[in-house]
């Protein structure tokens, strides 16, 4: 491994830290390095806090004179809640800037980096940009389309059943599987369900999160029931765009899509699923006795297959997850 790619690796390790931390913000680590030596690291604070630049250029002090700096992400150069990244950057005397995408964001979009090479630093740009793509998807996709990137997660038998045919659905998976999603949730701003899931399971939809992380918001589609431990919750019918719009607009950039075959289903036919996460248990129902993932969407033929793409695979206690963009 090259040295500029084993830095990086280490400024996106130092970007996770802040995964649950940042939105709406970018979670960006940012590594400064100097003869060779790191120096100092940091990650994006909460909203309203320092950026990763600016945390690490704080640590770093007057040894940043002359250093390089690596970011995950193109340097903000516009005035928020906070000064811009480039600023400080250029204040600091760093010699030479690497960072493996460019932020999309319109108040961004190239300019950090066109101000950092007027300023005389070094600029390189692509470093492990593909890992970076994808840890920072949900966050991307918000800036380009205003609306959060939709995860859709679903529990069932090898056979595809979620829910017995006397209704009964827990638990068809086990706990380290169950654990696992609330680990998605935990990475989610918001979950949706359908109010038919609630009045059947009445699910808390809290993602146990450790003090000081925010629990997710919690979407309604339909009328809750009076008393459903869902509460306090957003409650939204009618067209599913116009949810997503307002998601996106309050902020959230990763919605989990945690319905019935209805919810779910309706999200897909929409086109509006990005990403399925899917637990399968070892276990069997048969299609005659048990409710099925995805409500019938009426494919007749091989060519009307809706395909996806496999992202990974991997085992979970006695379950299989599987993850797979749309």
């Amino acid at each position: 491994m090259s040295e500029n790619a084993r830095f990086m690796s280490e400024a996106l390790a130092t970007s996770r830290t802040a995964r649950r931390l940042a939105p709406p913000n970018p979670w960006v680590g940012c590594v400064i390095v100097r003869d060779g030596v790191e120096i100092a690291r940091a990650a994006t604070a909460v909203p309203g806090g320092l950026h990763a630049e600016a945390a690490a250029l704080a640590i770093a002090g007057d040894r940043a004179r002359g250093a390089t700096l690596y970011s995950t992400l193109e340097p903000c150069s516009h005035v928020g809640r906070t000064g811009p990244c480039t600023d400080a950057i250029i204040d600091a005397g760093v010699a030479r800037v690497i960072v493996s995408i460019e932020d999309p964001d319109v108040k961004v979009a190239g300019s950090g980096l066109q101000q950092l090479r007027d300023a005389g630093v070094e600029v390189d740009v692509g470093e492990l940009a593909e890992a970076v793509t994808d840890e920072l998807a949900a966050y991307l996709w918000h800036r380009r389309c205003a609306r959060p990137f939709v995860i859709a997660k679903v529990a069932s038998t090898i056979d595809g059943r979620v829910a017995m045919a006397d209704g009964s659905s827990q638990w068809i998976t086990s706990e380290p599987a169950r654990a696992d999603a609330h680990e998605l949730r935990a990475d989610s701003q918001a979950i949706v369900v359908g109010a038919g899931t609630v009045r059947r399971d009445d699910p808390s939809l809290t993602a146990r999160t450790p003090a000081g992380i925010f629990e997710p918001i919690r979407v309604v589609l339909g009328r809750a029931p009076e008393g459903a431990k869902v509460h306090p919750c957003w409650e939204r019918s009618g067209d599913l765009g116009a949810v997503l719009d307002e998601l996106g607009a309050a902020g959230v950039l990763q919605l989990l899509v945690e319905g019935g075959p209805s919810t779910t289903s309706a999200f897909l036919e929409a086109g509006m699923i990005n990403r399925f996460v899917w637990y399968f248990a070892p276990a069997f129902a048969g299609a005659a006795n048990g409710v099925g993932a995805l409500s019938d969407r009426g494919t007749t033929t091989m060519s009307s297959l809706q395909r996806g793409r496999v992202r990974d695979v991997r085992r979970i206690g006695e379950d299989v997850r599987v993850e797979m963009e749309i």
